[in-house]
Parts: C-alpha cells; sequence; structure tokens
C-alpha cells in the first residue's frame, strides 16, 4: 500500500489576500483561525487557516504577546 500523497507545496506565486476585513494584501503568513481570532475577532468563518499581511501579523504579535510568554512559562 502506498503512502497518502500529501498536497503539494504553497508556491510564492499562490498568494492569499489578507483575512482581515478590508485589508486585501498579499499575505505572508498563515496562521490558524483560533489564534488569528484572538487579535482580530471578526474575522469571517473561512477554512481552518487565516492568511494575514505582514502589518496584521505583526498587529496580531503585539496584541498576543504577553499570553504567548506565559504559554510559554508552563514549560
Amino acid at each position: 500500500m502506498s503512502a497518502p500523497s500529501r498536497s503539494a507545496p504553497r508556491e510564492e506565486d499562490d498568494e492569499e489576500p489578507c483575512l482581515v476585513r478590508g485589508c486585501g494584501a498579499p499575505s505572508v503568513r498563515r496562521l490558524s483561525l483560533a489564534e488569528a481570532r484572538k487579535a482580530f475577532p471578526d474575522l469571517p468563518e473561512r477554512g481552518r487557516r487565516a492568511p494575514l499581511c505582514r502589518d496584521h501579523y505583526r498587529e496580531w504579535k503585539k496584541s498576543t504577546k504577553n499570553a504567548r510568554k506565559l504559554d510559554r512559562l508552563g514549560w
């Protein structure tokens, strides 16, 4: 039996627009929808991942910095 085939890796030409309402800039990172909703609660329900542009990824990092730090301390 053969192993299940995985989808091809995403190419850089295959950019999705940022999922934040009103942005539309090309995405640079894809977070889980649950993680992205911690900073952007009004994201539309579309798939499992949320593509974010550079500016919105930085905004997510800043708004969740303290919570992520506390999560790491539990290790």
